[in-house]
């Protein structure tokens, strides 16, 4: 079994649906992951996902929203949040491309710094053909190749759930010593290599180290 790790955007540069813009836009919140998205027969969207920070403002922009049917929380500054809300186009396309493609979609999905998806994809040669050849006909998506090869589902899981970014950014921590004993950068130093502000660079490397020993635990 191979795997295709790839990176969905919107085609038109903004959104794939106004709530998940309206909190990508919002401060106090950060979207992590979602761990499971369908379709329903009645073609709303029934969603598991993470995130964390300020729970209450979270709530008010779910509970603000029209496109939300429902929803319920758990947890505090890390929370789960399983809703159901109304598609826009964007997302009923994905997700009948998913319905329709002949293979797995490992979780979580991870979202990236501007609401895009990194996701990753299991199947073989001919499935990831059939996929591409169907993805040219979406009008509302850009999909963009990460990296492709045999499966193996303990060899890559770290880098797989990190978001290009945070790639970026951990490669660089890494070049410049910063993950050396006795530690030979700073994060200002991380910072000026990436081309980031040093408090940017410090939550990706506070993240990066949640993800990764995180699983390193599971």
């Amino acid at each position: 079994m191979r795997y295709l790790t790839v990176e969905l955007s919107p085609a038109d540069g903004g959104g794939f649906h106004p709530l998940g813009e309206r909190l990508t836009a919002e401060p106090s919140i950060q979207r992590d992951a979602i761990h499971h998205v369908e379709l329903l027969d009645d073609g709303t969207v029934l969603t598991l996902a993470e995130g964390s920070g300020d729970r209450e403002r979270y709530e008010a922009i779910m509970a603000d929203s029209p496109a939300v049917d429902e929803f319920l929380v758990s947890g505090e500054q890390r929370w789960m949040a399983v809703s159901r809300f109304e598609p826009s186009a964007a997302v009923r396309e994905i997700l009948t491309w998913r319905r329709q493609s002949d293979v797995v979609v490992e979780t979580p999905i991870r979202f990236r710094d501007d609401g895009g998806q990194r996701l990753t994809l299991l199947g073989d040669d001919a499935a990831f053909k059939a996929l591409f050849e169907s993805v040219t006909g979406l009008d509302s998506v850009a999909v963009e190749v990460v990296a492709t090869g045999e499966y193996d589902p303990e060899a890559e899981r770290f880098t797989r759930s990190l978001t290009a970014q945070q790639e970026t950014v951990l490669a660089a921590a890494v070049e410049v010593g910063y993950y050396r004993a006795p530690r030979e950068a700073t994060q200002s130093e991380v910072a000026e290599a990436v081309g980031l502000a040093p408090s940017t660079v410090g939550t990706h490397l506070r993240k990066i180290e949640e993800r990764v020993f995180g699983a390193l635990t599971r």
